[in-house]
């Protein structure tokens, strides 16, 4: 196969390199896939998005079970059987791989296996697990080699007391005690799913408060829905040490008060974000440009070096599977020379949080909203007035939907509750048609449904909430 010719030559198949081979198949293109892994999908399908969702809804399950009496259904002698929530765990993993292996097969995607390391202009070079190595000729060439975790100096992960995301994802046994630094997704995710898997878990965080990033009285909830779970939070402290010891980790700190923060378990977990891999990638000596080790990229997703795109966790844009996908989408039907390509509006990508409660957000905070120079609006509707949230049970939290008082346009929609990464879909299709919150209230929703709480939201910025 040295130095078959492809359209586009892409680097990684992960969500955003695996959705840009599939654009390039459906408009006719002659496409590579280059993968070091042994399994197509990346860190979303192998080791992040996919395997951690599988496990929160194992442990969804779990906790529902243990309170079935709640729905008049009796059970007894429930017991979590950790084994079997990791072979399921696995068995989803290798299946999704599976289905992304037809994908290329079916939109007549080559994939080699290897790494692949640009030699410009116009080459990939892929270095197969025996040293073998193969050139391919490639008009096109995409980078979508994704992110690692990031390492903190003084909390190197061994595996077993000191572990990251890919340990954690691993384990042979739930740890009786675990402690996570970072509040981010990545932490909220895991200290919900151990915590429900009977693992006494603490959640530190060097900011003062949790999901940093999304509005305040979202974090505030989730605090609050967090405590009443029994998962504690030690906010706005700065771990400082991790000490090993018999039973487990000693880590120590400061709070924002100045004051001594100790604590001990069984287990540290270091979920403070992850960073962009490009080792090995061959960009030395070439027109593109590297700052804080993103690369760098126009709105089309073009590096400074002609013909050569980036995509997804390696460009400085939000570490997001569903981002990275569109990305490579932009990528692909830009190259293709396909007419009207729309850059992708970053306001518009949504968070989520898959912890319990769910958390979801798209667009402006209230404070950004405000930052900005906005003359803001909120509507706020809380699921405990909603009728099938008390169906499900799952009455905490809210949808909060920030809006401007001139035109009514929404600027943000924030939701803590049941399904809340699902419901934020139809904020990203209202504020993608430039909804008013006039509009989004004025939408009949079916009856029961969480959704509902969407629409009252709505109806709330201009203060006509029903069941409120």
């Amino acid at each position: 196969m040295a130095n078959e010719q492809f359209d586009v030559v892409i680097i990684g198949s992960g969500p955003g390199g695996y959705v840009a081979a599939i654009r390039a198949g459906q408009l006719g293109l002659k496409a590579a896939i280059v993968e070091k892994d042994t399994r197509l999908g990346g860190t979303c399908t192998l080791r992040g998005c996919i395997p951690t969702k599988q496990m929160l809804m194992s442990a969804h399950v779990y906790e529902q079970m243990q309170h079935a009496a709640d729905f008049g259904v009796q059970a007894s002698g429930i017991q979590l059987a950790f084994v079997d929530v990791q072979k399921r765990k696995d068995k989803v993993v290798l299946k999704n791989s599976k289905g992304i292996e037809f994908l290329m097969k079916k939109n007549k995607v080559t994939v080699i296996k290897g790494t692949g390391r640009l030699v410009l202009p116009g080459k990939v070079e892929v270095t197969n697990a025996e040293g073998q190595k193969q050139v391919l000729e490639a008009k096109n060439i995409i980078l979508a080699t994704g992110s690692v975790v990031r390492p903190i100096l003084g909390f190197e992960t061994d595996g077993k007391q000191v572990v990251n995301s890919d340990h954690i994802l691993e384990l042979k046994d739930v740890p009786k005690s675990l402690i996570v630094m970072g509040a981010g997704a990545v932490g909220c995710e895991f200290a919900s799913v151990y915590s429900r898997f009977g693992a006494e878990t603490t959640i530190v965080e060097l900011l003062p408060r949790l999901v940093p990033l999304e509005d305040e009285e979202v974090s505030k909830q989730l605090e609050q829905s967090f405590r009443k779970r029994k998962i504690k939070s030690q906010l706005g402290t700065k771990l400082e040490k991790v000490e090993k010891t018999d039973t487990g980790v000693v880590v120590t700190g400061k709070d924002d008060k100045g004051q001594d923060v100790k604590l001990e378990a069984e287990m540290l977990l270091v979920a403070v974000g992850r960073m962009p891999y490009t080792e090995g990638l061959g960009l030395e000596g070439t027109k593109i440009k590297i700052e804080r080790g993103f690369v760098q990229v126009d709105e089309y997703q073009q590096t400074g070096e002609k013909g050569v795109y980036a995509i997804g966790d390696i460009v400085p844009t939000p570490l997001l599977a569903h981002l990275a996908s569109k990305e490579g989408i932009v990528a692909v039907e830009h190259l293709a020379g396909q007419k009207d390509v729309r850059p992708i509006n970053l306001r518009l990508v949504p968070n989520c949080t898959y912890c319990d409660p769910e958390v979801a957000s798209v667009g402006l905070t209230e404070a950004k909203a405000k930052e900005a120079g906005y003359d803001v609006v909120v509507g706020k509707f809380p699921f405990s007035a909603s009728g099938k949230a008390r169906i499900l049970g799952e009455e905490e939290g809210f949808v909060k939907i920030i809006s401007e008082k001139k035109y009514d346009e929404i600027l943000g929609v924030h939701i803590i509750g049941p399904h809340a990464t699902e419901l934020i879909a139809e904020a990203c299709v209202a504020m993608q048609l430039e909804s008013t919150a006039e509009e989004l209230g004025r939408t009949m929703h079916a009856h029961p449904t969480v959704s509902e709480a969407v629409m009252e939201a709505a109806e709330g910025v201009h203060g006509l909430a029903v069941h409120i």
